[in-house]
Protein backbone atom coordinates (compact mmCIF):
# COMPACT_ATOMS: atom_id res chain seq x y z
CA UNK A 1 0.00 0.00 0.00
CA UNK A 2 2.86 2.39 0.73
CA UNK A 3 4.17 1.92 -2.82
CA UNK A 4 0.74 2.49 -4.32
CA UNK A 5 0.27 5.71 -2.38
CA UNK A 6 3.71 6.93 -3.36
CA UNK A 7 2.92 6.34 -7.04
CA UNK A 8 -0.09 8.67 -6.79
CA UNK A 9 1.73 11.47 -4.96
CA UNK A 10 1.98 14.75 -6.90
CA UNK A 11 5.41 15.71 -8.18
CA UNK A 12 7.20 18.19 -5.88
CA UNK A 13 6.38 21.82 -6.40
CA UNK A 14 3.44 21.22 -8.75
CA UNK A 15 0.47 20.42 -6.49
CA UNK A 16 -2.00 23.16 -5.66
CA UNK A 17 -0.64 25.79 -8.11
CA UNK A 18 -3.62 27.68 -9.60
CA UNK A 19 -3.91 27.47 -13.38
CA UNK A 20 -1.52 24.54 -13.71
CA UNK A 21 -2.33 20.90 -14.34
CA UNK A 22 -0.93 18.54 -11.71
CA UNK A 23 1.79 16.15 -12.83
CA UNK A 24 1.63 12.78 -11.06
CA UNK A 25 4.45 10.39 -10.49
CA UNK A 26 2.25 7.67 -12.00
CA UNK A 27 2.13 9.44 -15.37
CA UNK A 28 1.81 12.86 -16.93
CA UNK A 29 -1.55 14.61 -17.22
CA UNK A 30 -2.95 13.82 -20.67
CA UNK A 31 -4.15 17.40 -21.03
CA UNK A 32 -0.68 18.76 -20.32
CA UNK A 33 0.89 16.39 -22.84
CA UNK A 34 -1.67 17.33 -25.48
CA UNK A 35 -1.07 21.03 -24.88
CA UNK A 36 2.70 20.60 -25.19
CA UNK A 37 2.30 18.63 -28.41
CA UNK A 38 0.01 21.27 -29.86
CA UNK A 39 2.45 24.02 -28.99
CA UNK A 40 5.33 22.06 -30.53
CA UNK A 41 3.34 21.40 -33.70
CA UNK A 42 2.38 25.05 -33.99
CA UNK A 43 6.00 26.10 -33.56
CA UNK A 44 7.21 23.61 -36.14
CA UNK A 45 4.50 24.66 -38.59
CA UNK A 46 5.57 28.27 -38.20
CA UNK A 47 9.19 27.33 -38.85
CA UNK A 48 8.27 25.30 -41.94
CA UNK A 49 6.05 28.08 -43.21
CA UNK A 50 8.90 30.56 -43.06
CA UNK A 51 11.33 28.17 -44.71
CA UNK A 52 8.81 27.32 -47.42
CA UNK A 53 8.27 30.99 -48.22
CA UNK A 54 12.04 31.51 -48.49
CA UNK A 55 12.44 28.54 -50.82
CA UNK A 56 9.59 29.72 -53.01
CA UNK A 57 11.20 33.16 -53.18
CA UNK A 58 14.45 31.56 -54.36
CA UNK A 59 12.58 29.60 -57.02
CA UNK A 60 10.78 32.74 -58.20
CA UNK A 61 14.04 34.74 -58.34
CA UNK A 62 15.82 31.97 -60.25
CA UNK A 63 12.99 31.77 -62.75
CA UNK A 64 12.89 35.55 -63.18
CA UNK A 65 16.62 35.58 -63.92
CA UNK A 66 16.15 33.34 -66.97
CA UNK A 67 12.70 34.45 -68.07
CA UNK A 68 10.75 31.46 -66.75
CA UNK A 69 7.41 31.26 -64.98
CA UNK A 70 7.78 29.97 -61.38
CA UNK A 71 4.66 27.86 -61.98
CA UNK A 72 6.82 25.71 -64.28
CA UNK A 73 8.86 24.47 -61.30
CA UNK A 74 7.48 21.91 -58.85
CA UNK A 75 8.92 21.84 -55.34
CA UNK A 76 9.54 18.34 -53.98
CA UNK A 77 10.03 18.38 -50.21
CA UNK A 78 12.67 15.76 -49.39
CA UNK A 79 11.62 14.57 -45.95
CA UNK A 80 14.17 11.82 -45.36
CA UNK A 81 14.94 11.38 -41.63
CA UNK A 82 12.06 13.72 -40.73
CA UNK A 83 8.85 12.36 -39.19
CA UNK A 84 5.48 11.87 -40.84
CA UNK A 85 4.20 14.77 -38.75
CA UNK A 86 6.37 17.10 -40.86
CA UNK A 87 4.82 15.66 -44.02
CA UNK A 88 1.39 16.49 -42.63
CA UNK A 89 2.42 20.03 -41.69
CA UNK A 90 3.87 20.62 -45.16
CA UNK A 91 0.67 19.30 -46.67
CA UNK A 92 -1.30 21.80 -44.59
CA UNK A 93 1.00 24.51 -45.98
CA UNK A 94 0.20 23.53 -49.56
CA UNK A 95 3.04 21.14 -50.46
CA UNK A 96 1.79 18.25 -52.58
CA UNK A 97 5.04 16.51 -53.58
CA UNK A 98 7.26 14.66 -51.11
CA UNK A 99 10.52 12.80 -51.78
CA UNK A 100 12.27 9.97 -49.95
CA UNK A 101 15.46 8.06 -50.72
CA UNK A 102 15.29 4.99 -48.45
CA UNK A 103 12.47 2.49 -48.79
CA UNK A 104 12.76 1.25 -45.20
CA UNK A 105 11.91 4.76 -44.03
CA UNK A 106 9.61 5.82 -46.85
CA UNK A 107 7.24 2.83 -46.84
CA UNK A 108 6.01 3.20 -43.22
CA UNK A 109 5.93 6.98 -43.53
CA UNK A 110 3.79 6.79 -46.66
CA UNK A 111 1.48 4.30 -44.91
CA UNK A 112 1.11 6.67 -41.97
CA UNK A 113 0.08 9.43 -44.37
CA UNK A 114 -2.13 7.26 -46.59
CA UNK A 115 -5.16 9.41 -45.82
CA UNK A 116 -3.52 12.29 -47.73
CA UNK A 117 -3.71 10.37 -51.01
CA UNK A 118 -4.30 10.92 -53.84
CA UNK A 119 -3.50 14.62 -53.47
CA UNK A 120 -0.03 13.89 -52.06
CA UNK A 121 2.50 12.48 -54.51
CA UNK A 122 5.41 10.42 -53.21
CA UNK A 123 8.65 10.54 -55.20
CA UNK A 124 11.41 7.97 -54.70
CA UNK A 125 14.63 9.91 -55.32
CA UNK A 126 17.40 7.60 -54.06
CA UNK A 127 19.36 4.79 -55.64
CA UNK A 128 17.07 1.80 -55.87
CA UNK A 129 17.89 -1.90 -55.63
CA UNK A 130 15.72 -4.28 -57.62
CA UNK A 131 14.69 -6.19 -54.50
CA UNK A 132 13.01 -3.01 -53.21
CA UNK A 133 10.95 -2.43 -56.35
CA UNK A 134 7.89 -4.31 -55.06
CA UNK A 135 7.70 -2.11 -51.98
CA UNK A 136 8.46 1.19 -53.72
CA UNK A 137 5.79 0.86 -56.43
CA UNK A 138 3.10 0.54 -53.75
CA UNK A 139 3.48 4.16 -52.66
CA UNK A 140 5.74 6.03 -55.10
CA UNK A 141 4.02 7.61 -58.05
CA UNK A 142 7.37 8.73 -59.48
CA UNK A 143 10.77 6.99 -59.36
CA UNK A 144 13.61 9.37 -60.20
CA UNK A 145 16.55 6.95 -60.24
CA UNK A 146 16.14 4.55 -63.16
CA UNK A 147 19.65 3.88 -64.43
CA UNK A 148 19.78 0.27 -65.67
CA UNK A 149 17.71 -2.15 -67.71
CA UNK A 150 17.36 -4.67 -64.89
CA UNK A 151 15.68 -2.03 -62.73
CA UNK A 152 13.31 -1.10 -65.56
CA UNK A 153 12.16 -4.71 -65.81
CA UNK A 154 11.81 -5.09 -62.02
CA UNK A 155 9.77 -1.90 -61.67
CA UNK A 156 7.53 -2.85 -64.58
CA UNK A 157 6.90 -6.34 -63.25
CA UNK A 158 6.07 -5.11 -59.75
CA UNK A 159 3.93 -2.23 -61.01
CA UNK A 160 1.82 -4.67 -63.02
CA UNK A 161 1.45 -6.98 -60.03
CA UNK A 162 0.33 -4.08 -57.85
CA UNK A 163 -2.01 -2.68 -60.48
CA UNK A 164 -0.10 0.59 -60.47
CA UNK A 165 1.31 2.92 -63.11
CA UNK A 166 4.64 4.50 -62.13
CA UNK A 167 6.32 7.44 -63.83
CA UNK A 168 10.06 6.84 -64.23
CA UNK A 169 12.88 9.30 -64.79
CA UNK A 170 16.20 8.28 -66.31
CA UNK A 171 18.96 9.23 -63.88
CA UNK A 172 21.77 10.84 -65.83
CA UNK A 173 25.36 10.63 -64.65
CA UNK A 174 27.06 14.02 -64.78
CA UNK A 175 30.52 12.73 -63.92
CA UNK A 176 30.59 9.12 -65.21
CA UNK A 177 31.15 7.85 -61.66
CA UNK A 178 29.30 4.50 -61.36
CA UNK A 179 29.32 4.78 -57.57
CA UNK A 180 26.88 7.69 -57.70
CA UNK A 181 24.39 5.94 -59.94
CA UNK A 182 23.13 7.27 -63.23
CA UNK A 183 23.39 6.36 -66.89
CA UNK A 184 26.11 7.78 -69.11
CA UNK A 185 24.91 9.59 -72.27
CA UNK A 186 25.44 6.59 -74.54
CA UNK A 187 23.08 4.48 -72.40
CA UNK A 188 20.23 6.97 -72.25
CA UNK A 189 18.41 6.15 -75.54
CA UNK A 190 18.29 2.41 -74.80
CA UNK A 191 17.11 2.96 -71.21
CA UNK A 192 14.50 5.47 -72.30
CA UNK A 193 13.15 3.18 -75.01
CA UNK A 194 12.98 0.23 -72.62
CA UNK A 195 11.14 2.31 -70.01
CA UNK A 196 8.67 3.64 -72.58
CA UNK A 197 7.96 0.09 -73.77
CA UNK A 198 7.49 -1.43 -70.29
CA UNK A 199 3.84 -1.96 -69.39
CA UNK A 200 3.10 -0.35 -66.04
CA UNK A 201 5.72 2.36 -66.46
CA UNK A 202 5.57 5.82 -68.03
CA UNK A 203 8.74 7.50 -69.27
CA UNK A 204 8.63 10.90 -67.58
CA UNK A 205 11.99 12.55 -68.26
CA UNK A 206 15.40 12.80 -66.61
CA UNK A 207 16.96 13.31 -63.20
CA UNK A 208 20.47 14.38 -62.24
CA UNK A 209 22.58 15.18 -59.19
CA UNK A 210 25.44 17.65 -59.51
CA UNK A 211 28.71 16.16 -58.18
CA UNK A 212 30.20 18.14 -55.31
CA UNK A 213 33.57 18.65 -56.96
CA UNK A 214 32.14 20.33 -60.08
CA UNK A 215 30.50 23.77 -60.16
CA UNK A 216 26.74 23.19 -60.47
CA UNK A 217 26.33 25.35 -63.58
CA UNK A 218 29.06 23.38 -65.32
CA UNK A 219 27.62 20.02 -64.27
CA UNK A 220 24.03 20.87 -65.20
CA UNK A 221 25.11 22.16 -68.62
CA UNK A 222 25.04 18.53 -69.78
CA UNK A 223 21.41 18.06 -68.79
CA UNK A 224 19.54 19.68 -71.72
CA UNK A 225 21.13 17.27 -74.20
CA UNK A 226 20.16 14.27 -72.05
CA UNK A 227 16.61 15.59 -71.69
CA UNK A 228 16.37 16.06 -75.45
CA UNK A 229 17.52 12.45 -76.02
CA UNK A 230 14.69 11.20 -73.79
CA UNK A 231 12.11 13.42 -75.51
CA UNK A 232 13.09 11.89 -78.84
CA UNK A 233 11.81 8.60 -77.46
CA UNK A 234 8.67 10.15 -75.91
CA UNK A 235 7.99 13.82 -76.62
CA UNK A 236 5.76 14.08 -73.53
CA UNK A 237 8.67 13.12 -71.24
CA UNK A 238 9.38 16.71 -70.22
CA UNK A 239 10.21 16.30 -66.52
CA UNK A 240 13.70 17.49 -65.53
CA UNK A 241 14.41 16.70 -61.88
CA UNK A 242 17.51 18.60 -60.82
CA UNK A 243 18.62 21.01 -58.13
CA UNK A 244 18.73 20.73 -54.37
CA UNK A 245 19.10 23.22 -51.52
CA UNK A 246 22.55 24.41 -52.59
CA UNK A 247 22.20 24.47 -56.36
CA UNK A 248 18.55 24.90 -57.34
CA UNK A 249 19.26 28.18 -59.12
CA UNK A 250 21.76 26.56 -61.49
CA UNK A 251 19.33 23.73 -62.21
CA UNK A 252 16.42 26.08 -62.92
CA UNK A 253 18.64 28.02 -65.31
CA UNK A 254 19.00 24.94 -67.54
CA UNK A 255 15.34 23.95 -67.44
CA UNK A 256 14.65 22.01 -64.24
CA UNK A 257 10.93 21.38 -63.80
CA UNK A 258 11.26 19.72 -60.39
CA UNK A 259 13.64 20.69 -57.58
CA UNK A 260 14.30 18.37 -54.63
CA UNK A 261 14.67 20.46 -51.48
CA UNK A 262 15.56 19.09 -48.06
CA UNK A 263 17.76 21.16 -45.75
CA UNK A 264 16.62 24.59 -46.93
CA UNK A 265 13.02 23.58 -46.26
CA UNK A 266 13.19 21.31 -43.22
CA UNK A 267 16.43 22.30 -41.53
CA UNK A 268 19.35 20.14 -40.41
CA UNK A 269 18.81 16.41 -40.60
CA UNK A 270 17.84 14.58 -37.41
CA UNK A 271 18.56 10.89 -36.90
CA UNK A 272 17.13 8.19 -39.14
CA UNK A 273 13.40 7.68 -38.72
CA UNK A 274 12.71 3.99 -38.96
Amino acid sequence: MRLALRALRPAPGRAGRPGHSVTWDAGRDDRAVTSEEQLAAAGRKGELSGRLAAVRERIAAACSAVGRDPAEVTLIAVTKTFPASDVRLLYELGVRDVGENRDQEAAPKAAECADLAPELTWHFVGQLQTNKAASVVRYARVVHSVDRLRLVRALGQQARRAGRVVTCLIQVSLDDDPGRGGAVPAQIPELAAATAAEVGLVLGGVMAIAPLEVPPAQAFAQLPAAAAAVRRIRPEAVMVSAGMSGDMEAAIAVGATHVRIGTALLGGRPGFVG
